[in-house]
């Protein structure tokens, strides 16, 4: 699977606070993605996308494989679909392409983006494209139960924001190790959470393909938003489950450490994979970081770990119950605000419906979608259903029964005399 390419002229960008733009300092990217179909699969499910926000635009062509980082920031994403048929196709490519378009919406090139609003677009620019895939398998029945994973990773200045929908996944490398930034919404992964599950006995868990969100399975999704800091040398990775369903941890991160080009760490893993079995769509994307704008790291520096961002509340008319759709769109306006689910694994995959809140417990699943090769279930119809009733008057019904009761004493009589 291939993004569209637009061309472009590179520019720099720089340090700020949550609500202040950056100031211009150097941070240079160096990136590959690649997409396999893998051993098994007929096609590819699988999408990415590279994109640089300030010059608007996307794709491997050289300008965007290297270069410095604008104060409109970076994009980076990777879709697994599912659905069955071209349905999961149809599903992680909206979801780029919406991605896209809806980060580099309304821009105003000579005003840098703070950190808190870049953070809201990417949370509201996944809820869109949740929304818009929701409503093109309503319209068409042959896309029904289409939908995709997400985990998009964008930079405006120092810090990395992950945004996460399904079980794909986000990594660092800093120093040789490596670190899994982002958490699969997942019945296995929740039930390692909860203690009721080793990482041992999840790796035969039967139902390791059941996830509990996915873009375009609801018409919301609740989108989990973390970040890191970034330090001069690190190393990004997302990949769909294609990879982390197939290749241990440790061989990922030995691959990662002995290939310091991108490009020849994509091909690596992508190689690993299918030589594990190729099970599923494969897709990649390795972007190292460097320049003056990123701080050198320390022995007494905290270790990356998982950590959650806390947007700032919103005016209640911008929140999530009062967000409006724009009927041509389908989009939200840059002002509103929510996220769902998706499936993967090496046969069937199922999502859990409705998307879990942050306060729900993690031992509370939901009810089962499914995901191709399984065929998706038939959508309710939106129209009532008439139940035929009976407008025969009560006095009739009881004539009616007391003749039935007096022919069946008769007979009975006939048939004893």
């Amino acid at each position: 699977m291939t993004q569209h390419e637009t061309p472009g002229v590179s520019s720099a960008v720089g340090d700020s606070a949550g609500t202040q733009p950056p100031t211009q300092v150097e941070i240079r990217v160096k990136l590959f993605a690649r997409t396999d179909v893998g051993q098994i699969r007929e096609h590819n499910e699988d999408n990415f996308l590279v994109a640089d926000l300030t010059r608007k635009t996307r794709g491997l062509l050289e300008g965007n494989r290297e270069g410095c980082v604008g104060p409109h920031g970076s994009l980076f994403a990777v879709c697994d679909g599912m659905g069955g048929a071209a349905a999961g196709e149809i599903a992680s490519q909206l979801a780029v392409d919406i991605l896209y378009e809806r980060m580099v919406e309304g821009l105003d090139q000579a005003q840098p983006l703070a950190r808190d609003r870049l953070a809201r677009r990417l949370v509201r620019a996944i809820e869109a494209a949740g929304l818009r895939i929701f409503q093109e398998a309503k319209l068409d029945r042959t896309r029904r139960g289409m939908g995709t994973t997400v985990t998009a990773a964008t930079l405006v200045d120092d810090h990395l924001f992950f945004a996460q929908v399904g079980d794909s996944r986000g990594y660092i490398l800093r120093d040789g190790q490596l670190v899994l930034l982002t958490r699969d919404q997942s019945l296995v992964n929740q039930l390692i959470e909860a203690g009721q599950l080793t990482e041992q006995e999840a790796e035969t868990f039967e139902h390791n393909n059941i996830i509990l969100q996915a873009l375009g399975t609801a018409d919301t999704v609740q989108v989990d938003l973390t970040y890191c800091e970034l330090r001069r040398g690190d190393t990004l990775l997302l990949c769909s489950d294609g990879l982390s369903g197939m290749v241990r941890f440790e061989d990922i991160r030995d691959a990662l450490r002995a290939t310091p080009e991108p490009i020849d760490a994509c091909k690596l893993l992508t190689e690993k994979a299918n030589q594990a079995g190729g099970h599923d769509n494969i897709t990649v994307i390795v972007v190292k970081f460097d320049g003056s704008g990123l701080k050198l790291t320390s022995a007494d520096a905290e270790p990356l770990k998982y950590c959650k961002y806390a947007l700032p509340e919103e005016p209640v008319e911008l929140t999530e119950p009062n967000r409006r759709v724009t009927p041509s769109t389908g989009f939200m306006s840059d002002d509103q605000g929510a996220g769902t689910s998706v499936p993967q694994g090496l046969a069937s995959t199922f999502v859990f419906s409705p998307p879990l809140h942050p306060a729900a417990s993690p031992q509370t699943p939901a009810t089962p979608l499914i995901r191709s090769p399984v065929p998706p279930m038939p959508a309710p119809s939106d129209e009532g259903i008439d139940i035929p009733g009976s407008h025969v008057p009560p006095w009739v019904v009881l004539l009616i029964v007391v003749s039935v009761i007096l022919v069946l004493l008769g007979t009975a009589f006939l048939l004893l005399t």
